[in-house]
């Protein structure tokens, strides 16, 4: 068996399976270069120029002509570091973070189409396929950054309802009335923000969002509701929600409140589950028809 010949031939289906032959990535403006650079910056935070050359095996002067190109459609940014006055870490603008939405959506949803057709013993054939080819060139496993959470500044309210109103599109294929609501809730929020009895937490990995929770004043004195928790898929599983869940109570608890209440959909079990753990207990529960889909609504409460 000729192995070179057979990783070459892999490598020449492959580059054609996923369009990798293609000028841009699918569905996009963006070349593979460009795409690898976003995606870097978008994972794994502010990143030196040097740091981007040796984590994607590009050279300086390659990865200097696509920053470049980034940086003039208002993707990219620099700043100096204030530890050292020579470095300039690199990172996203907000219209960045947009275009790394748009291209990690657009490559699930292509890779989701090739894998339809695939039976889920074939996928797991595939998977584990996939794992012992990475061991076998000893791929490194990153670390991934810390998460922190930080109350909301400017274009944050913005980029929540829309990542949740795309989440929810493609997750639970809920319509764009939807992101109505949700702009309708952080609108009222923002407009009558009552420091002394509400809060907000943005959760942030490396210079990029990965989900929040808002703390708003109940119709009832005494009751706070927990309102608009989401978690990002790639934060998904470290214990994030549940921190944010968390973190909502203790603030309730700290602001004097009595009972802190929310209103989920049944669908959302991933948050079901954060809520019955954090103490949370099912009060009441409706069917209805919203965002395009028969849902059966819930309220939650929990006893401060």
């Amino acid at each position: 068996m000729d192995v070179v010949q057979e990783v070459r031939r892999f490598n020449r289906y492959y580059t054609r399976l996923i369009g990798l032959l293609d000028e841009h990535l699918p569905e996009t403006g963006y070349s593979l270069p460009e795409g690898r650079v976003i995606y870097e910056l978008a994972t794994t935070g502010q990143q030196t120029a040097a740091d981007l050359s040796r984590s994607l095996g590009i050279d300086k002067a390659q990865l200097s002509r696509l920053v470049r190109t980034l940086t003039a459609r208002g993707l990219v940014t620099s700043a100096v570091d204030a530890n050292h006055a020579k470095k300039k870490p690199l990172s996203l603008t907000p219209a960045g973070r947009v275009a790394f939405t748009e291209l990690d959506h657009g490559s699930h949803l292509r890779m989701a189409g090739l894998l339809e057709p695939v039976s889920e013993a074939g996928r797991k054939t595939l998977v584990s396929s996939l794992r012992r080819i990475q061991d076998t060139f000893g791929a490194p496993e990153r670390v991934p950054a810390p998460v922190s959470l930080r109350r909301p500044v400017p274009g944050d309210l913005g980029w929540v309802i829309h990542r949740q109103a795309v989440l929810y599109a493609h997750e639970y294929g809920w319509d764009w009335t939807y992101e109505a609501l949700v702009a309708r809730i952080l609108g009222e929020f923002a407009a009558g923000f009552d420091p002394a009895r509400e809060d907000a937490w943005i959760a942030e990995r490396g210079g990029q969002i990965v989900g929040s929770i808002f703390l708003m004043a109940g119709d009832e004195p005494g009751v706070a509701r927990l309102r608009l928790l989401y978690v990002e898929p790639g934060a998904r599983g470290t214990g994030l929600g549940r921190r944010l869940v968390e973190t909502c109570i203790a603030r309730a608890r700290e602001l004097g409140y009595r009972r802190l209440t929310l209103w989920t959909n049944d669908v959302l079990t991933a948050a079901r589950r954060i809520y019955q753990a954090t103490g949370f207990e099912l009060t009441a529960q409706a069917p209805h028809q919203s965002f395009g889909k028969a849902l059966v609504g819930q309220t939650w409460d929990l006893a401060l």
